[in-house]
């Protein structure tokens, strides 16, 4: 039987898997692996200027392609630089697999009391075994196929998530048997019973105002499609968690909006009205349903489909569990006979509209000083149809995007959700560039934008369509907020202390194209400007009041249907 190196094994085996981009800084410990996806010239090598630019992007290739994203990095500062990007996509159930260069087997210090051997050693493994489904080093050169097979199934199955495989050096450089899993690795889907969709549906049968709640996991499992035929089919209307913004495109007369913390007034609204719910792939956390969580559950029934049982019943009591796949709950749904006789929910839909029509999004700051946030997303929306996805950091550009973007059909909304890191939208729009092959929005803030400034040289070094709008409000806004109704306006570090640079002569030193816009007049010709060569990477700043909240904002510790400003909390928000 021939032989091969275990680094151009490597090389074959994610290029078997559909990998067609490794997102890497180059280190010493690596070089094996960098040489050999290089030399088999069937995967693109991605360089950064960070390594956690590399697991942000590594996180939307995943999210965006339901093929494991994968990055790269060497040992010590390397692998550690990319633990917020592993733990950020393991929250977001984004199927990621990243492989750490490590020293040489005989340079590891092994049980020796001692702190570090061999140069840059560090137990990764050990590092982020709390925020992956796995982590595991290899200890020999044959252990490398199974593990790697392993590491693919593992990000895939079930609940998606992030593996990490460490390599040490002389691993990758020694040489193995041809292996027989060059195969594409396979998951099977949990598909529930007809006894399970029968009760589901028997319960919506007997609802007057029933609401589908979408979350991560409807993409996560693929099924986005299937849910909105599932949510026709029945004829129930629809509302998302941040992470559920792109299920169901604008305009469908089915979607409702945003609920939470942050969510569209009107959609909290019809969720504190609903009297059946039926909750796909979303995890019920307190930015959902708010801290009272009796007055969430009230005395409606809630169907709770989840992958991940653990999820469900967790925070929100006497749910009904799903444990299934969601995408093949819909199915099974769409194949029932009897979910064409649910009944007739159009008087609850027009309700819904009616709510919405009485608390618009763009009228919640309409005494904002210039640009108004939620009806820039809206003009932003209008210009941007050909863009594959926006990918949103974390503030309150973020909830603001969230509320009042118009995404089309097949559109994605791509955040960092649970762990909320700031940095997230630029390294992770290059990733979403690489996948989707399209044009693609970066919604970010000044605070978040200067965490990943740098990968500008990676969008222009790959001629990036990138469309990067920075809302500037010369501050770290929502953390201001907090600052405004807790810390009685004391904006020390939000406000206080902290400069930006102007961002579109940043731009321009990186060599892209930009301009600055604070009057609301000048917006829909700055978007112009932005959009008059489609396939090249733009720069737009933005200038937004710094005292402009992201409202409505729920009111903590009360229902979810009291919202600031019209409410005020009953405590301090710890989460």
């Amino acid at each position: 039987m021939s032989e091969l190196k275990v680094s151009d094994w490597i090389a074959q085996f994610l290029a078997d898997q559909g990998v067609t981009h490794v997102y890497e800084l180059i280190g010493g410990m690596i070089a094996h692996m960098i040489d050999s996806i290089h030399a088999a010239g069937r995967i693109e090598l991605v360089s950064v200027r960070h390594e956690q630019a590399a697991a942000f992007a590594a996180d939307a290739a995943g999210r965006c392609t339901g093929i494991p994203g994968v990055a790269m990095a060497t040992s010590g500062p390397g692998a550690t630089n990319l633990i917020t990007g592993i733990g950020s996509a393991h929250f977001d159930s984004s199927p990621a697999v990243f492989l750490t260069g490590q020293v040489n087997r005989h340079e590891q210090k092994g049980e020796r009391d001692i702190r570090q051997l061999g140069f840059q050693e560090t137990d990764i493994v050990a590092m982020v075994k709390p925020i992956t489904k796995g982590a595991v080093r290899a200890e020999s050169p044959e252990e490398v196929p199974g593990l790697l097979a392993w590491a693919f199934e593992l990000a895939m199955e079930g609940r998606p998530g992030t593996v990490v495989v460490d390599l040490p050096m002389d691993v990758q450089g020694a040489r193995i048997a041809e292996s027989e899993l060059l195969a594409t690795v396979q998951v099977e889907r949990n598909r529930p019973g007809d006894e399970v969709i029968e009760v589901v549906l028997d319960d919506l049968r007997r609802a007057e105002r029933p609401l589908m709640l979408v979350g991560a996991g409807v993409q996560a499992a693929g099924a986005a499609e299937a849910v909105r035929s599932m949510a026709h089919r029945l004829g129930v209307p629809v509302v998302n968690s941040l992470l559920g913004v792109d299920v169901l495109p604008a305009g469908d007369p089915l979607r409702v909006g945003l609920i939470g913390s942050y969510g569209n007034r009107w959609a909290n609204m019809g969720l504190g009205r609903a009297d059946a719910l039926l909750v796909l792939g979303a995890r019920l956390d307190i930015r959902q349903t708010g801290a009272d969580i009796e007055a969430f559950k009230g005395d409606r029934v809630i169907h709770h489909v989840d992958v991940h049982a653990p999820e469900i019943n967790n925070r929100v009591p006497d749910c009904h569990p799903v444990v299934a796949d969601v995408g093949e709950f819909a199915q099974a749904v769409l194949a029932h006979e009897a979910a064409d006789g649910v009944g007739d929910f159009s008087a609850w839909v027009e309700d819904l509209a009616d709510l919405r029509r009485q608390w618009p999004d763009t009228e919640e700051l309409n005494d904002v000083a210039g640009v108004n946030p939620n009806v820039l997303m809206h003009r932003i929306s209008a210009v941007s149809t050909d863009a594959g996805a926006y990918v949103v950091d974390v503030g309150q550009h973020q909830q603001w995007a969230a509320q009042s973007l118009d995404l089309t059909a097949g559109q994605r909304f791509l955040t960092s959700g649970g762990m909320g890191a700031m940095g997230f939208s630029l390294p992770a729009a290059i990733g979403a560039a690489k996948a989707l092959r399209r044009p693609i929005v970066v919604i970010t803030g000044d605070g978040c934008f200067q965490l990943n400034i740098q990968e500008l040289q990676t969008v222009v070094h790959h001629g990036l369509p990138l469309k990067i709008v920075v809302l500037d409000n010369k501050c770290h806004g929502m953390v201001r907020q907090f600052q405004e109704t807790y810390f009685s306006e004391r904006y020390a570090s939000t406000w206080w202390g902290y400069s930006a640079p102007d961002f579109a002569r940043v731009a321009a030193a990186y060599g892209i194209e930009g301009d600055r816009v604070g009057d609301p007049a000048d917006v829909d010709d700055a978007l112009a400007r932005m959009w008059a060569d489609p396939d090249a990477p733009f720069l737009l700043q933005v200038d937004v009041d710094s005292l402009a909240n992201a409202y409505p904002k729920l009111a903590f510790g009360r229902p979810i249907t009291e919202m600031e400003p019209l409410a005020t909390p009953v405590g301090m928000e710890g989460t």
